[in-house]
């Protein structure tokens, strides 16, 4: 797929189809995360991949919102350091933002479908994953191929108009 069709096909796919990700996938889709560009090039991150069903059940119940995680081919868990003040926090969020979206346009070029889930209960996140104390679960990003229809362009996106959202030179 090219890069623009990757953009105009991603959705988030919430029901997945009983069929794993082949690793070689999943690595490509780990390595778009890994080459994302991040401040001063720190890469605070680390990636915790899940596959196994039973530990995907457990995942799914970190945030109210995240059901999806326990159908998923493969859930990676966004993990970063503690920030100390409120601009590294910051510029770290930014950065897995960045992560986020190089995974799921990796995906979506793939044919593979992505949902994002927040992390609630960091104390289950932690016992789950083996997560070290001067880290946190950031996000969720859930994996799998749509149950319901391939990833295809979007002709009519849901989206504010172009001209309400673009301001040329000010606003």
């Amino acid at each position: 797929m090219e890069t623009w069709d990757a953009i105009r096909s991603r959705r988030n796919v919430r029901a997945y189809a009983d069929r794993p990700i082949p690793a070689e996938h999943l690595d490509r889709i780990l390595e778009a995360g890994r080459r994302a560009p991040s401040s001063a090039n720190q890469q605070r991150w680390d990636f915790v991949v899940c596959t196994e069903r039973s530990q995907l059940q457990q995942l799914a119940r970190v945030w109210r919102g995240a059901g999806h995680v326990a159908t998923s081919a493969a859930t990676v868990v966004l993990v970063a350091p503690v920030g100390e003040d409120g601009r590294t926090r910051e510029s770290i969020q930014y950065d897995l933002g960045q992560v986020t979206m190089s995974m799921m346009l990796a995906a979506a070029d793939l044919g593979i479908g992505s949902g994002h889930a927040a992390v609630a209960d960091q104390e289950l996140a932690r016992r789950l994953l083996g997560v070290p104390e001067d880290r946190f679960c950031a996000w969720l990003i859930a994996l799998g191929y749509p149950a319901d229809r391939p990833l295809t362009p979007i002709r009519r996106p849901n989206r504010r108009p172009f001209d309400e959202v673009v301001h040329r030179g000010r606003w």
